[in-house]
């Protein structure tokens, strides 16, 4: 947080700077660019890793989370629609890595979210997640573990 604000400060010193008559949207682009430029070569004495990988991260979550839910939506449709017959559903049990609270339930509300699967329980440890889905077979089993797998990764990426 204290290297967004510190940039958008030198963004606004870099317009005050410029002895421009009025406020100019360009310069303050200009001097927010170099501000991220000050603060990738400065980031390592703040502490912290620098808060544009942390939006990188988020950009490819999004990216990742609507990729799975558009894909699984159109799953889930090609079942109602045409395979009523060839359900399969069931259980999957699924163990995680995650360790706070927050990043369990984030991971919970993101298999909820996604159509075809819920979380039914998850272990008293919070390691292990018991999942209904829609299709058990080894093929849509594997595809469901695979999607989860990416969304913990994704969530310990921003954790870090």
């Amino acid at each position: 947080m204290r290297q967004v604000l510190l940039n958008i400060v030198i963004a606004f010193l870099w317009v005050l700077f410029q002895d421009e008559d009025s406020f100019k949207l360009s310069t303050f682009f200009a001097g927010y660019l170099i501000g991220i430029l000050v603060i990738y070569i400065l980031h390592r004495f703040f502490g912290q890793q620098f808060y544009l990988k942390k939006v990188w991260v988020g950009i490819k979550f999004l990216a990742v989370y609507l990729y799975q839910l558009i894909t699984s939506s159109m799953t889930t449709i090609n079942y109602i629609l045409f395979k009523t017959k060839d359900l399969n559903p069931g259980l999957v049990t699924y163990e995680t890595m995650l360790d706070n609270d927050w990043e369990v339930t984030f991971l919970t509300l993101l298999i909820i979210i996604t159509p075809g699967s819920t979380v039914i329980r998850i272990s008293k440890e919070k390691k292990k997640f018991f999942i209904h889905a829609i299709d058990v077979s080894e093929k849509e089993k594997q595809k469901l573990l695979k999607s989860i797998r990416q969304y913990e990764g994704l969530i310990l990426e921003v954790a870090e």
